[in-house]
């Protein structure tokens, strides 16, 4: 007997399991709000999304792209310390 296979590959009981690394633990959700067929799996809370390679989700906040750090400006007007 096979295992069923949810979206990205993924056993749909993972999925259900599976939580954002970040301290808020959102739920993870496949694909991104542009892409529903991506191959990531988007935080249903902070919106980071983390890639899925061969199947296999990569939760690391390192490899993570969007959430509450990424800038949607990356013309680098965001105040910093020195700018003062």
């Amino acid at each position: 007997m096979s295992t069923p296979t949810g979206p990205l590959g993924l056993d749909p009981v993972l999925l259900e399991i599976l939580a954002c690394p970040a301290p808020d633990h959102g739920e993870l959700r496949p694909g991104t709000p542009d892409d529903p067929d991506a191959a990531a799996l988007t935080c249903q809370t902070c919106g980071r999304r983390f890639p899925v390679t061969d199947g296999i989700p990569v939760l690391l906040l390192s490899e993570a792209t969007g959430g509450p750090d990424d800038t949607p400006d990356h013309g680098g007007t965001a105040a910093t310390p020195a700018d003062g």
